[in-house]
């Protein structure tokens, strides 16, 4: 792995992103880039004309006053993003990062990640965003967009670090799931961690022929893997494994359902982020 983006803001889940960033650079002797991008709400004010009918002399005083308010907003926007970056790179630097830098930018997220994500390796987001307040139940708004829209494998970070030794893997065989297993055997942030693949539903000899495919695939990596298969609801099951049994990072597929099926029954990776309390690796 060569370079990690973390996307950085003023949420409470900024000092885990960090965490888990840092963790996974000095795991993967890769460069990290921390990166806040300010939307248009936050470096520009209200466009709504205040000035009404009075005359136009006092019309234009009064509107050259609220364009000097604008301008030190933006620059009080620019100042505090900055330091919220600065504050980022000692922390990434405490976890044992040692190749960082910072990015400020202006603009929508989705098209700033459009734009860097070719040289990324992995993205790290937090479950939500400044503007969600911590213990709401749905999920940030720029989480399902990043998502959906990169390439790029994607940890959401829980609301905060743990150290993470126990990995469980929801694996049903589909493209997604094998190239999970490809990445964690050949990457170097993963070793050394436990390694249970489950599969939820019941097993017949293709499923069988793949899960244990995969588990020889870790093991010959040299990872210490097993596997098991539980009947029931994925969403319900692989939440309850993973806090029964403690793991401490959750990996799957993302999204592999239609857009379509997902906006009538919702889907398992949006139920999944949801729930789980640990961290969780995505890959499409």
């Amino acid at each position: 792995m060569n370079k990690i983006v973390a996307l950085i803001d003023g949420s409470g889940y900024a000092q885990s992103v960090c965490d888990h960033a840092g963790w996974i650079a000095s795991r993967g002797r890769a460069s990290l880039l921390l990166l806040h991008v300010l939307g248009r709400r936050d470096s520009s004010g209200d466009n709504t004309d205040l000035s009404g009918s009075i005359g136009l002399g006092a019309r234009t005083a009064l509107l050259e006053e609220l364009a000097e308010l604008d301008g030190q907003k933006a620059r009080l926007v620019n100042k505090r993003g900055r330091a919220i970056l600065d504050d980022a790179k000692d922390r990434a630097a405490e976890m044992g990062a040692t190749d960082v830098s910072t990015m400020l930018r202006h603009g929508q997220l989705t098209e700033t990640m459009e734009e860097l994500e070719s040289d990324a390796d992995l993205i790290v987001i937090g479950k939500r965003g400044e503007a969600s307040h911590l213990n709401m139940e749905h999920l940030g708004s720029n989480l399902e967009r990043v998502v959906r829209s990169t390439k790029k494998p994607v940890l959401v970070a829980s609301r905060a670090f743990a150290p993470i030794n126990k990995m469980l893997i929801a694996f049903d065989g589909g493209k997604s799931s094998m190239k999970a297993v490809e990445h964690i055997a050949g990457s170097a942030i993963f070793q050394g961690l436990e390694c249970t693949l489950i599969q939820v539903g019941s097993e017949n000899s293709r499923s069988h022929k793949q899960l244990s495919g995969a588990v020889a695939t870790l093991r010959e990596a040299g990872y210490t893997a097993d596997s098991k298969v539980v009947a029931g609801q994925p969403e319900s099951v692989i939440a309850s494994v993973v806090e029964s049994e403690g793991f401490d990072l959750l990996v799957m597929g993302a999204y592999g359902h239609s857009r379509i099926r997902n906006l009538i029954i919702g889907s398992t990776t949006t139920q999944m982020i949801g729930s789980c309390k640990v961290p969780i690796m995505l890959y499409r």
